[in-house]
């Protein structure tokens, strides 16, 4: 019996093709390939600019930095979230603060933002999560009446839409992951866009140990500029191997998401009537590409999510707990920015888990999926 992963990116011999053109080229760090791939990742988001990273971390720490978040600032952000959203604003010596979620979608709210605000927050940072799109409209209001910089965490957004619109495009700057667990990757890298010139501008610089003469500008004048650095910089740049690998995979993007919902809406079907199961679904405001499907898991359900895992093993099924709480990681264990409680937050983290989906995936594999969580809930209730 063949194990099913929960998670396989979609890789070809065009993305081999578009590799092999790089190599042939003699230039493989960041150049021209990258810059292709900047300007069409901000057409097909609707943004006016976007800067490659290497990571969708690095992303968000450029963002912080290019809105002016500093030391001593506190940002917003939600516990229910890969850590690396509380991360970037301890890289900039802010203070992540923790907002609870909505219980349907995995998202903050104004509400569950606007009880967390202390005197310091200058920013909040809000995540699409699992590719779920939250509502925006709301947070952008609060935003901007209280003067605080909206950035938006679309790690796993790519493909989902807001308001007939991607997702990003109303936030003031947006990071993006293109790690194998999301749709459209590059083995590892991340963007930042955002309508901001000068944000742009100066994220392109930091990105590039703040140089004030790129890499490429150097290397196509014979005599090369003398260049200068007017601040500590990094070095957060994506190689021309990735970016060609993302001009493929952005072009194969629409088809990924459109196999992707098939996949999740027979997921939904399947698991419509179950006792104590519910289905991540589309919100009424926007749709989701379901980077990740993940299902709650009630008292009713017979299983707790730890003992479906274990069952879904033994069946050859490699399935995921849900989304971390990161205030109870390690790392930010009775940490000051844990400010009120997060009832849903820890619920959801201890409740859910996320089943394979990804676009190889056959409606056969996917039905051993759904034979082994129905059969589980006949064993755990006695069913026949």
């Amino acid at each position: 019996m063949n194990r099913i992963s929960v998670m396989k990116p979609w890789l070809g011999t065009a993305e081999t093709d578009a590799v092999a053109e790089v190599i042939a080229s003699g230039w493989v760090a960041q150049g021209p390939r990258t810059v292709a791939f900047e300007e069409a990742f901000a057409a097909h988001q609707q943004v006016d600019y976007a800067v490659a990273t290497s990571s969708c971390t690095t992303a968000l720490q450029l963002a912080l930095l290019v809105a002016g978040v500093k030391a001593g600032d506190d940002v917003v952000v939600p516990s229910f979230s890969f850590v690396a959203t509380a991360n970037a604003p301890t890289y900039v010596g802010a203070r992540p603060v923790f907002a609870d979620v909505d219980e349907l979608t995995g998202n903050v709210t104004a509400q569950t933002v606007r009880a967390v605000l202390t005197e310091k927050t200058t920013a909040i940072i809000v995540v699409d999560q699992g590719g779920m799109p939250l509502d925006l409209q709301p947070l952008r209001a609060l935003c901007d009446e209280l003067g605080l910089v909206l950035i938006e965490d679309a790690a796993c957004g790519a493909g989902s839409t807001y308001r007939d619109a991607p997702v990003g495009a109303g936030a003031d700057v947006s990071a993006w992951s293109f790690h194998p667990r999301k749709l459209l990757t590059t083995g590892e890298g991340g963007m930042l866009t955002t309508n901001n010139v000068q944000w742009a501008k100066r994220a392109r610089q930091l990105r590039e140990h703040s140089m004030d003469v790129s890499a490429a500008e150097r290397h196509n004048s014979t005599l090369a500029p003398a260049e200068s650095y007017k601040e500590v910089g990094y070095n957060f740049r994506m190689t021309d191997l990735q970016a060609a690998l993302g001009l493929v995979q952005l072009d194969k993007l629409d088809t990924m998401v459109a196999r992707r919902r098939f996949l999740a809406s027979r997921y939904q079907h399947a698991f419509a009537n179950v006792p104590g199961l519910r289905c991540v679904t589309d919100p009424e405001y926007g749709t989701s590409n379901f980077q990740s499907f993940w299902i709650e898991l009630g008292p009713q359900f017979g299983v707790d999510r730890e003992g479906l895992l274990e069952r879904l093993a033994e069946d050859g099924i490699s399935a995921r707990r849900g989304i971390m709480a990161s205030h109870l990681q390690p790392a930010y264990a009775g940490h000051s920015g844990i400010v009120a409680p997060l009832p849903v937050t820890e619920h959801l983290t201890a409740n859910t888990l996320i089943l394979p989906l990804y676009h190889q995936l056959e409606e056969h594999e996917q039905d051993r999926v759904i034979t082994s969580v129905l059969s589980n809930v006949l064993a755990a209730t006695g069913g026949e």
